[in-house]
């Protein structure tokens, strides 16, 4: 089969409300969906959602010119030979990349998208009160919802941290997992002094809290944590899964697979964390339908039952999909044979700019 058309479309997906993390306040979603079509009538999507700030090599900006360049380049050819060739500037924009290769692998039905059984993936929830009065309240919300799984964001003021931490602790009593993430936003004394003044039971991980880059510091604070430490915006391949394994008091990684390069080398990163006795959790809280159900699909045919944090479609009422991913109570519920369908009016409602590239 060879490729006849890609066509880039840039959207921006509304927030019903902000959703603050450390680094970060997001109004609105802005992906870039490759759609990728072949001689036989056949199509597959792919998502880059590049956020200013997220990271020190990639901009939104590059990674658009490199989807631009990459293609260009594979139009006429195979799609191995189009995967060879996205391959040689893989370093290059790794969540680009993955676009590109993500709709290559829909477009020829990766075994790993399949789902021939009904599935369910569960998710968890993430706490957006600002006040402590509201934890509560948001958190039974949560629980009747169905989610088994909450998430506390962090790494603002020690403090503040602190005090909404024992509040959610408190209010959750037992009835849910807990999870934290300081997206990387800590100093390691703020961390240290963080982690120092956490429950010592009741909290199943504390995400990333220091910069990515400096393993010395995520290595120093978990050391010193009584809560187990996640690494994620420090994990791009099998490499750094295993890096992660080597140091004492990270038991967690998290791969999203906008950083994986595909769903396949998404799946080998993270089975390899079980092979060393980590425990792997997949998803991205700021991703679309797109690239949430690629992650539920990886998450299922890896068999996590850890909590997925691909929950991004949930924080956006724009829908993508002319049969919506499934949602109910707190999972994605795929049932035996889904596949997605794009609503090519929606698309375009929520498009902000085009590029095509054919024969």
């Amino acid at each position: 089969m060879a490729i006849v058309e890609v066509t880039l479309h840039c959207l921006q997906l509304p927030l019903p409300k902000p959703y603050k993390v450390a680094f970060k306040t997001y109004t609105t979603f802005d992906p870039i969906l490759v759609e990728v079509q072949d001689d036989k009538g056949r199509t597959g999507w792919g998502e880059a959602h590049i956020p200013d700030g997220y990271s020190a090599h990639e901009t939104p900006e590059h990674g658009l010119e490199f989807c631009r360049a990459r293609a260009a380049a594979i139009v006429g050819m195979s799609t191995e030979e189009a995967r060879i060739e996205i391959g040689h500037h893989a370093t290059e924009s790794p969540m680009a990349v993955t676009a590109l290769i993500t709709a290559l692998e829909m477009l020829t039905e990766d075994q790993i998208l399949k789902t021939t059984e009904d599935t369910k993936i569960p998710l968890l929830a993430n706490i957006s009160a600002k006040s402590l009065e509201e934890i509560p309240d948001e958190i039974d919300r949560h629980l009747d919802a169905g989610f088994g799984t909450i998430k506390l964001k962090v790494g603002f003021d020690v403090a503040d941290d602190l005090a909404r931490a024992k509040t959610s602790w408190t209010a959750i009593d037992g009835r849910a997992a807990f999870r934290m993430d300081a997206n990387r936003n800590y100093t390691t004394e703020d961390a240290l002094a963080f982690v120092a003044g956490l429950p010592t039971e009741g909290i199943e991980l504390l995400e990333q809290p220091c910069d990515s880059e400096n393993w010395e510091a995520n290595a120093t604070v978990a050391a010193a944590s009584c809560v187990p430490i996640m690494l994620d915006e420090s994990i791009y391949t099998v490499e750094d899964v295993e890096r992660a394994g080597t140091i004492e008091g990270v038991d967690f990684v998290k791969m999203k697979l906008k950083r994986a390069g595909g769903v396949a080398k998404l799946t080998q990163a993270i089975g390899r964390a079980d092979e060393i006795g980590m425990t792997g959790i997949v998803g991205d809280g700021v991703a679309s339908e797109i690239g949430n159900w690629m992650e539920a699909r990886s998450t299922a045919w890896l068999g996590i039952t850890a909590a997925g944090e691909g929950n991004g479609f949930l924080k956006t009422n724009a829908r993508l999909l002319a049969n919506p991913l499934p949602f109910d109570n707190g999972a994605i519920v795929l049932n035996e044979g889904y596949w997605p369908e794009m609503d090519l009016d929606a698309l375009k409602a929520h498009r902000i700019g085009v590029d095509h590239f054919a024969l």
